[in-house]
C-alpha cells in the first residue's frame, strides 16, 4: 500500500504543476530520499564488512585481498569523516603528516585516479582480445559489425588519417548518426520496460522485491 500510494504520487507530481504537489514532491526528494540513502549506506557497508570477514574466516579464494578491502574501507572512512573532503577546509585530523594530507580529495587523486588509469589501460587489451574473438564474419550482421568496428578503431588513431584523410570524419559520422539512432531505440525499449516493471510493482502484481520469491 505504501508503494502504491507513493508510486502514484511520484508519477502524478510530473504532470500536476500545483505548488502543494511540487512542495511535497520536493520534500520527498530532498529529505526522505536522503534518509533512505543513509540507511542504504549503512546496510551496504555492513554487508561488505560481513562478506569479507566471512571470507577471511573461511580462508576462501583470494582471502588476503579481503584484508586490503577492509583496511581501505576503514582508512577511507576515517579520512573522510575526520580529515575533511577539500584540502582548503581542514578537518579534525592534522592537515599534513609528512607529504600526505588527510583529505578525501588527496586520497582520490593519489590512489583512485592511478588505479582507474591502470584498470582502463589493461581493459583496452582485454577489449581488443574480445573484439578479435567476437567480430567474426559469420553472417551479414556480424560482417557489418566487424566493418564498423574496424573503421572506428582505425579512425581513432593517427595512422587512419595518414592512410585515408576523410576516415576520422566518417568514423565520427558513424558514432553520431547510426550509433545514436540505435542507442535511442534501445533507450526507448528500456524506458517502456521500466514503465511496465514499475506499474507491476506499484499495482502489487510483482512482489518478488519484497523477498517473497515471486509474484
Amino acid at each position: 500500500m505504501i508503494v502504491l500510494v507513493l508510486g502514484i504520487f511520484g508519477a502524478a507530481a510530473f504532470i500536476i504543476p500545483h505548488p502543494i504537489v511540487k512542495g511535497i514532491d520536493g520534500t520527498m526528494r530532498n529529505d526522505v530520499l536522503r534518509i533512505i540513502t543513509a540507511f542504504s549506506l549503512v546496510l551496504g557497508v555492513g554487508s561488505i564488512i560481513q562478506h569479507h570477514l566471512i571470507k577471511v574466516r573461511r580462508k576462501a579464494e583470494h582471502w588476503p585481498f579481503s584484508y586490503v578491502t577492509l583496511i581501505a574501507l576503514v582508512a577511507s572512512a576515517i579520512i573522510g569523516l575526520f580529515g575533511g573532503i577539500d584540502p582548503a577546509s581542514p578537518g579534525i585530523l592534522p592537515t599534513h603528516i609528512g607529504g600526505f594530507s588527510f583529505h578525501m580529495q588527496t586520497l582520490y587523486e593519489n590512489v583512485m585516479v592511478p588505479l582507474a588509469a591502470t584498470m582502463f589501460a589493461l581493459l583496452a587489451f582485454f577489449m581488443a582480445s574480445a573484439a578479435y574473438r567476437a567480430f567474426r564474419a559469420r553472417n551479414l550482421e556480424a560482417t557489418l559489425l566487424l566493418i564498423a568496428a574496424f573503421i572506428l578503431m582505425l579512425g581513432a588513431v593517427p595512422l587512419g588519417r595518414m592512410l585515408i584523410r576523410p576516415l576520422p570524419d566518417f568514423a565520427e559520422w558513424i558514432l553520431t548518426v547510426p550509433n545514436t539512432a540505435a542507442k535511442r531505440g534501445i533507450m526507448f525499449g528500456i524506458g517502456l520496460g521500466s514503465i511496465a516493471t514499475s506499474l507491476k510493482i506499484i499495482l502489487g502484481i510483482e512482489r518478488g522485491w519484497l523477498g517473497g520469491g515471486g509474484k
